[in-house]
């Protein structure tokens, strides 16, 4: 827990900023009631006359840099939920650069050295200097000796050095900041900072072990295997581990230099093609994604391939989310609002409380003037989030793995119109949603089902005369519960308690069979001889 001392000056300190680059002064005012409009008129007054002539996005980029490389990384960490910051500020989030001064080489050899426990000149031949860095780590060029006995390059990207103590100490006081707005500005418990800084220091615990990130890159490698256009850097992982990552040298031209890609020779629409269809296929067949797709980690090797690299943020998608997915889009194409309602519904994501027909009605609201749109002007992503804040209406839960997914997606999408301003979207992205409706959706799909439901209930079966003793404890202790409240002894407890664990590994058909049975029993009990 911060100490509050220091809480209260980081919070001082964060809001003298954010005033004196104008971030407050560039939020609209209108409607505020007057204690925080006379707020706001004090952060214009505060804020410097260069900050006064810049874009928002640009104050507050340039507002987070100023605070330290632990608030970019908040920034960043925000531009990846939209659900709580909105639309306009994630997307202006999303463009900040982490970018800092490299630290020395020689840390960085100690750094690999104490991680590996062997030395440098034993791991590498040739260990250069920094190419690339940021908050977190850096990235060096290096060679190795191959098992064949040649030499090739590599990537070596290396943990900054006691930068976990830093942004431990820095997320305690994003703590204290939280729970004091939490407990004074009513209007910011919406917002939830508690959890978003707990989430924050999960995500950012999970990439300073680039053991993990090397994991997320081998699993993709395997999933992407037999793909077109699209691969992963190969992971060394002898020369890998908490504070170190080595990986494949990939020579090709990042993305976000079109104009070099296009010098290159490269088809521009087909990459856009390639890299939508990739995003496509690794969302809806393999649940797994790459969650930061901006084009400073997209490559173009010189055969025309996509290289994706760094994966310290990817996202998953539950078999449920995927077939959501592929439902509500393939309903969308066909304008059956109603079947895209429903799926919301079956799904569980809107309240049963909430009317289907009205939810539908609002759904055409979004998918009428798409239809009257030439295909090149629709866009997915754009879709998406028409969704989400129509859904919002309906008190849909929020899915963090859906808004990973559709603020991912704007990203991609937007690179794809970089490389080719008539991109389609639905063209582009038909072959696999088509794929994965008719294998989900289709003959294939409603096979795996039944084979699924099946398996389930042989297991059920194998299960039952341990179900049958949890039945047998409740009906021994049913009629004392009645009369004198709950005394169960601990057999019975440690006995229920494993019949818990059972029925959660059932499922609802387990649920069912003992609701039954106990209605049966509390029947004979009440009314039996």
């Amino acid at each position: 827990m911060a100490n509050p001392i220091t809480g209260t000056l980081a919070l001082v300190r964060a809001v003298y900023v954010l005033a004196r680059e104008g971030v407050f002064s560039a939020l609209p005012a209108e409607g505020l009631p007057p204690g925080p409009r006379l707020a706001h008129r004090i952060a214009g007054m505060i804020a410097s006359r260069s900050a006064r002539r810049q874009a928002r996005s640009d104050r507050l980029s340039a507002a987070l840099h100023r605070l330290g490389p632990s608030y970019v990384k908040l920034g960043q960490f925000l531009a990846t939920r939209p659900d709580i910051v909105g639309s306009t500020i994630a997307l202006e989030l999303g463009q900040l650069q982490d970018k800092v001064p490299p630290f020395p080489a020689s840390q960085a050899v100690a750094a690999i050295e104490a991680s590996l426990g062997r030395s440098i000149t034993d791991l590498y031949v040739e260990f250069g200097e920094v190419i690339g860095g940021a908050s977190i780590a850096q990235v060096h060029r290096a060679r190795i000796v191959t098992p064949e006995g040649g030499e090739k390059t590599v990537a070596v990207k290396v943990i900054r050095p006691g930068v976990r103590e830093r942004f431990m100490r820095e997320i305690d006081a994003f703590s204290f900041i939280a729970r004091t707005l939490e407990l004074t500005v009513r209007s910011s418990r919406r917002l939830r900072p508690v959890a978003v800084v707990e989430t924050l220091a999960q995500s950012t615990r999970i990439e300073m072990d680039l053991r993990l990130e090397a994991a997320a890159s081998s699993e993709m490698a395997e999933n992407v295997a037999g793909d077109p256009g699209f691969r992963v850097p190969s992971i060394d992982w002898e020369r890998t581990g908490r504070d170190v990552l080595t990986m494949e040298w990939i020579d090709g031209i990042k993305m976000n230099d079109v104009e070099a890609v296009r010098a290159a020779g490269h088809d521009m629409p087909a990459l856009g093609v390639s890299l939508i269809q990739s995003f496509l296929r690794h969302s809806m067949r393999d649940g797994f994604f790459h969650a930061d797709m901006h084009p400073g980690n997209l490559f173009v090797a010189p055969d025309g391939t996509i290289v994706a690299v760094d994966l310290g943020i990817v996202g998953r998608l539950p078999a449920q989310s995927r077939r959501f997915l592929a439902e509500i889009l393939y309903g969308f194409i066909r304008r059956d609002y109603r079947r895209v309602a429903e799926v919301h519904f079956e799904a569980g994501y809107v309240p049963r409380s909430q009317d289907v027909l009205s939810f539908a009605q609002a759904l055409r609201a979004i998918g009428e003037p798409i239809h009257g749109q030439s295909a090149e002007t629709i866009s997915m992503a754009h879709l998406l989030t028409l969704l989400f804040e129509v859904t919002e209406l309906f008190e849909m839960r929020t899915r963090p793995e859906l808004i990973l997914l559709q603020k991912t997606m704007v990203v991609v999408e937007g690179v794809a119109r970089t490389y080719d301003p008539r991109f389609n979207m639905w063209s582009a992205a038909e072959p696999v949603v088509a794929d994965y409706i008719r294998d989900e959706l289709g003959a294939k799909g409603k096979l795996r089902d039944a084979r699924e439901g099946l398996d389930a209930f042989i297991r059920l079966a194998h299960r039952l005369p341990e179900l049958a003793n949890g039945v047998d404890v409740l009906s021994r202790n049913l009629p004392d519960l009645v009369e004198n409240g709950i005394h169960i002894n601990d057999d019975d407890i440690l006995q229920l308690a494993k019949d818990s664990r059972f029925a959660i590994a059932v499922g609802h058909l387990a649920q069912i069979v003992t609701a039954v049975a106990l209605v049966v029993i509390a029947w004979q009990l009440t009314f039996g001889g």
